[in-house]
C-alpha cells in the first residue's frame, strides 16, 4: 500500500489518478480548491481518501496542507497536476494574472517537491510526478505564459531526475495532449488587457475566443489508470510520456522541424567557435 498526494484531484486527469490508486488499495490524500467536489470520492473510499483545501496560488494554503500532510503519514508517490491557463499576448499579460499562473503551475509545485523529498529520502524510496503539457514542446499562440511553466517544470524535473535517481527516488515528467477535462473552462483565465493589433492572431486563442466541442480524444480514466498501473507495477518509470495519440504526433513533428532548423543552420552555428 502506498501513500499518494495528488493535487488537483477534483476533475480531470488528477481525478483519474486518484481514483485508480484508490481502487488499487492505495491511500490517498487528494487536495482541491472546493472540497464538496471530493465529497463523493471520500463517501466512496472512506479513510483511504484524505480531501484537503488546497490554493496553490496562497502560501498559507500550501502551509496548511503540510500541517496535515504530517499528520497523514510520509508521500510515497506525490503528482503535481493542479493548474490552470492563461490565454494573453505577451504583451498583454497582466502581471496579476502572469503571477498567478507561475505561483500555480510553477512554484507551488517545487515547494511540495522540496517537502516531500527528506522522508523520500530517509526511507530511499519515492515517486514524483510532474503533470507538464505538449504545449511544452512549443508554444501556441497566445499560450506563452502558460506553455513557459510548463517548460520550466519540465527541466526542474529534468535536472531532479538525475540528483535523486541514485537516492532511490524517481521521477517522470507526464506530458498529456488534449484530453477532456475542464481545462478549456474554469481552469482558463484571460486577459483583460486588449491590444486591437493582436486582434488576428492572440484574439483568436482569446479565453472568450474558445468553443470547448468536448471532443478531445484523451480519456482522463485512461490517463489515471496507466499512470496508477506504472506505479504500481514499480518497472523503470520511462523520465518522459506523452499522453494521447495526438500529443504523440505533435511531438514528433515539432521536434522533426526543431532538428531540421538545427542542421540548417548549422554552419552559421559553428562560426562561433575559436580558432586555433
Amino acid at each position: 500500500m502506498k501513500n499518494w498526494l495528488i493535487t488537483g484531484g477534483s476533475s480531470g486527469i488528477g481525478a483519474g489518478i486518484a481514483r485508480a490508486a484508490l481502487q488499487n488499495g492505495d491511500r490517498v490524500a487528494v487536495t482541491s480548491r472546493n472540497l464538496k467536489k471530493l465529497a463523493e470520492l471520500k463517501q466512496q473510499f472512506g479513510e483511504n481518501c484524505y480531501p484537503i483545501e488546497l490554493d496553490l496560488s496562497d502560501n498559507d494554503s500550501i502551509n496548511r496542507m503540510f500541517d496535515q500532510l504530517d499528520k497523514w503519514g510520509s508521500t510515497d508517490v506525490l503528482v503535481n497536476n493542479a493548474g490552470h491557463g492563461y490565454r494573453a499576448a505577451v504583451e498583454e499579460g497582466e502581471w496579476g494574472q502572469i503571477n498567478a499562473i507561475y505561483s500555480t503551475n510553477l512554484f507551488a509545485p517545487i515547494k511540495i517537491i522540496q517537502h516531500v523529498l527528506p522522508s523520500m529520502r530517509k526511507k530511499h524510496q519515492g515517486i514524483i510526478i510532474n503533470i507538464s503539457s505538449i504545449a511544452a514542446i512549443e508554444s501556441g499562440i497566445g499560450s506563452g505564459y502558460y506553455a513557459s511553466t510548463k517548460a520550466a517544470l519540465e527541466q526542474i524535473s529534468i535536472a531532479l531526475q538525475a540528483e535523486v535517481d541514485n537516492l532511490g527516488i524517481k521521477s517522470m515528467i507526464v506530458a498529456p495532449g488534449r484530453f477532456r477535462t475542464s481545462f478549456y473552462g474554469k481552469n482558463l483565465c484571460g486577459t483583460k488587457k486588449i491590444i486591437d493589433d493582436y486582434a488576428n492572431t492572440a484574439w483568436l486563442t482569446h479565453k472568450e475566443n474558445v468553443k470547448n466541442k468536448h471532443d478531445e480524444l484523451g480519456d482522463p480514466i485512461k490517463a489515471g489508470q496507466i499512470i496508477c498501473q506504472l506505479v504500481t507495477n514499480d518497472l523503470d518509470l520511462p523520465n518522459y510520456l506523452l499522453l494521447g495519440s495526438d500529443a504523440v504526433q505533435f511531438a514528433k513533428e515539432k521536434l522533426k522541424e526543431r532538428l531540421n532548423q538545427i542542421n540548417m543552420w548549422q554552419k552559421t552555428s559553428d562560426q562561433t567557435d575559436f580558432t586555433n
